[in-house]
C-alpha cells in the first residue's frame, strides 16, 4: 500500500511490492527478498553494509508510457529497464520517480542496485546515533500515463473571516512533441475514512462532492506548464488536532474534451502562525506535547509495516499526544497519512544530524541538503498535518562558516512554502549564533542525564540565553528531553540505565518545562529504542548497540516512564 487512500480513478497504477530477486556484491548466493524490507532482516545481512541488486519481470499491458515511483531506497539507488540506467537517486528518506516513453507490450526487467556504503559520496548518510539500513525500504510502483498527465499539485488553504478559500497549483506535463490545449477541473468531496472517499449518505451538501474550478492551459512541447485553480469553500470543517477534517481534492486533466488523467490528494483547511512567543492553529494558540520517532521497529528495521505504523500512533496517543517529530529526516507517507486522520501535529524535518563543521564542508553536503528539502516539501505540502518545517538537527551552529548554510537553507523553504513556521534542534548551547534565523527556537536539553545540573535552573538559564542571542519574542519549544534505560533493568537505588531513573527524570523535566509559560511545546527523546551504527564511535556509549531512551524498547514494550508520560501529558498544558 503506497498511501492509505486511492489517489487514481483514471490513470492505471500497479504496486510493485513482494518478492524480489536479490544479490549481493561479492556473494554467489541468489536470495529472494520482500519489497519493501531491509536486507538486514535476512540472517545474511545482519550488519551488512555493501552494494546489492533488487530485480523482477514486469508485464506491460498495454504500450504506452510508464511511469515508476520509490518512495525510498537506502541510500542510493540506480535504476535500471531492459539493462538501460533510467534513474539515479540519493536520501533513503525521500521519494523519487522517473517517465518511460514508448514501452512496448510485454515483459521487461527492472533491477534497482542499492547502495548503504558510508563515504564521501554519501554526505548525510555518516555513521550515526541511527541505523543507515539497506532496501528498497518503502512501497514501489508503475503508472501509466497519458502523453499529457498532472505531475503534482499543490493544495494552500486560507481564510477570510470564517469564510475558507483554496488555492491549487498543478503541474501538467506535456511528453509529445506538440504543443497541446488542455482544460483542468478541480473538485472537493468529504473524507470519511474509507480509502475510496465515497460520500456517506450523512454527507452535508458542503461536505458532498463540490466542483469548484476549471482552467485552461497551454503546454509546451515536451515541457510542463503550472496550472492554477482557485475556489471558496463555504461550509468546510477546519482540520485541528482535536477535529481532524478531510478532504479528498481531485483535479482531472481534460486533452480534446476527454479525460486522460487524474491526481487526488487528501488535504485539510488549516492556517498555522507565529503570534509572538504563541504557535497559533486556526487562530488558537497549541502547546505540542509528542515524542521524537525514528522509523525503526526490532522486526521490521527501518521499512516499517502499517501495522506496526498503526500500533505505534495507537501506543502514543494512549499517552496523550498531539505532536510528533519526524527525527531526523522525512517520514514515510503511510505514517504522515496516519497524522493527518488523527489530528497529530508534526514537526518534519530534513536529513542531516549531529554533523560537526569538517562533515558540513563536505562537497556533496549542500547539494544532497538542498535535494532533501526540495523533495520532502515537494512530495509533503499537502499533509495538513505537517506544521513546522526543521532542518539540521544539533550540526554546528557555532560556526560562521555554518551559519551561512543554515541561512540558505532557511532560505531554500520559504521559497517552497512560505505557509509553515521554520526551526532547528540546537545543542550548541550558550554558543550558537543562528537563532535569529528560525522562525521558532527549539533546544535538544538532557540536564540529569549528560548534564548533572538541576532541570529548573539550567531551564532558565537557558530561556535568558536565548533571548539575548537573537530569539527575544519568538516561540520556545523543548526539542529533546529524556534519559536511557535498558528494558527490565529495575534498581531501586534508581541509578542511571533503570527504568526508575528515566521515569524520574522525565517526571521531572516535563514538570518544569510544560508549566513554564516561556516554551511552547515538549518532544520526549525518544519514543522507542532504536539501533545504531557500529562504525565510529556511537556504538561505544550505546548499550545493546542501542539509542535506549525510548519510552517503549524496540519490541514497543513500555518501560516505567509510560505511566509518567501518559499522566503529565493529560494533567499540563491543555490548549
Amino acid at each position: 500500500m503506497v498511501r492509505l487512500f486511492d489517489r487514481h480513478r483514471i490513470r492505471n497504477v500497479k504496486e510493485l511490492d513482494g518478492m524480489w530477486d536479490f544479490s549481493m556484491e561479492g556473494v554467489e548466493k541468489r536470495y529472494r527478498l520482500p519489497v519493501p524490507g531491509c536486507w538486514e532482516q535476512h540472517p545474511d545481512f545482519l550488519s551488512h553494509r555493501g552494494k546489492g541488486c533488487y530485480s523482477r519481470e514486469v508485464y506491460v499491458e498495454k504500450a504506452g508510457n510508464l511511469r515508476l515511483e520509490f518512495k525510498g531506497v537506502s541510500h542510493t539507488a540506480d535504476v535500471f529497464w531492459d539493462g538501460r540506467q533510467i534513474a539515479r537517486h540519493y536520501n533513503a528518506f525521500t521519494p523519487f520517480s522517473t517517465v518511460i516513453r514508448h514501452v512496448e507490450k510485454g515483459s521487461h526487467r527492472l533491477e534497482v542496485y542499492v547502495d548503504n556504503t558510508f563515504g564521501e559520496h554519501s554526505a548525510l548518510h555518516i555513521p550515526n546515533d541511527y541505523y543507515t539500513y539497506g532496501g528498497i525500504t518503502r512501497p514501489a510502483a508503475m503508472e501509466s500515463l497519458s502523453d499529457v498527465y498532472i505531475k503534482e499539485m499543490h493544495f494552500t488553504p486560507s481564510r477570510v473571516g470564517d469564510v475558507w478559500s483554496g488555492r491549487v497549483e498543478a503541474v501538467v506535463c506535456n511528453l509529445s512533441d506538440r504543443a497541446v490545449f488542455v482544460a483542468l477541473e478541480g473538485s472537493l468531496k468529504s473524507w470519511q475514512g474509507g480509502a475510496s472517499g465515497e460520500p456517506e449518505e450523512h454527507d452535508t451538501p458542503a461536505e458532498a462532492d463540490q466542483p469548484f474550478c476549471c482552467a485552461e492551459a497551454e503546454i509546451p512541447a515536451e515541457g510542463e506548464a503550472v496550472v492554477v485553480l482557485e475556489g471558496v469553500f463555504p461550509g468546510v470543517l477546519a482540520w485541528s488536532h482535536q477535529a481532524p477534517k478531510l478532504y479528498l481534492l481531485q483535479a482531472t486533466l481534460l486533452w480534446e474534451g476527454e479525460p486522460v488523467d487524474d491526481l487526488i490528494d487528501r488535504v485539510g483547511f488549516r492556517v498555522v502562525e507565529i503570534r509572538g512567543t504563541r504557535l497559533l492553529l486556526n487562530g488558537q494558540p497549541v502547546y505540542l506535547k509528542g515524542f521524537n520517532r525514528h522509523e525503526d521497529y526490532a522486526v521490521d528495521g527501518c521499512a516499517v509495516s502499517l501495522q506496526h505504523m498503526v500500533q505505534d500512533m495507537d501506543l502514543m496517543q494512549d499517552m496523550n499526544v498531539n505532536a510528533l517529530r519526524t527525527c531526523h529526516y522525512p517520514n514515510d507517507e503511510r505514517f504522515l497519512d496516519l497524522c493527518d486522520e488523527r489530528g497529530i501535529m508534526v514537526w518534519e524535518e530534513n536529513h542531516a544530524r549531529g554533523f560537526d563543521l569538517e562533515k558540513m564542508q563536505n562537497p556533496n553536503f549542500e547539494k544532497q541538503c538542498e535535494d532533501c528539502i526540495r523533495e520532502m516539501i515537494q512530495n509533503h505540502y499537502n499533509h495538513p498535518s505537517i506544521v513546522i518545517w526543521g532542518i539540521l538537527n544539533e550540526c554546528a551552529s557555532e560556526e560562521p562558516e555554518a551559519r551561512e548554510m543554515y541561512r540558505r537553507q532557511y532560505e531554500q523553504i520559504r521559497k517552497l512554502d512560505a505557509t509553515r513556521p521554520t526551526t532547528s534542534a540546537t545543542c550548541r548551547h550558550f554558543t550558537d549564533i543562528c537563532l535569529d534565523l528560525s522562525d521558532v527556537v527549539s533546544f535538544n536539553m538532557y540536564s540529569g542525564w549528560y548534564q548533572d545540573c538541576s532541570v529548573d535552573e539550567r531551564n532558565k538559564q537557558e530561556i535568558e540565553w536565548i533571548r539575548r542571542s537573537g530569539g527575544e519574542g519568538k516561540p520556545i519549544i523543548v526539542s529533546e528531553l529524556g534519559a536511557a534505560a535498558v528494558y527490565g533493568y529495575r534498581d531501586r537505588s534508581r541509578c542511571k540505565w533503570s527504568e526508575e531513573y528515566q521515569a524520574d527524570l522525565i517526571r521531572k523535566s516535563l514538570e518544569v518545562y510544560m508549566q513554564d509559560e516561556n516554551i511552547t511545546g515538549v518532544f520526549i527523546w525518544q519514543f522507542a529504542d532504536c539501533r545504531v551504527t557500529e562504525e565510529g564511535g556511537w556504538f561505544a556509549s550505546r548499550a545493546r548497540c542501542h539509542n535506549n531512551k525510548g519510552i517503549v524498547d524496540e519490541y514497543r514494550r513500555p518501560k516505567e516512564a509510560y505511566d509518567v508520560v501518559k499522566e503529565c501529558f493529560a494533567r499540563y498544558r491543555q490548549e
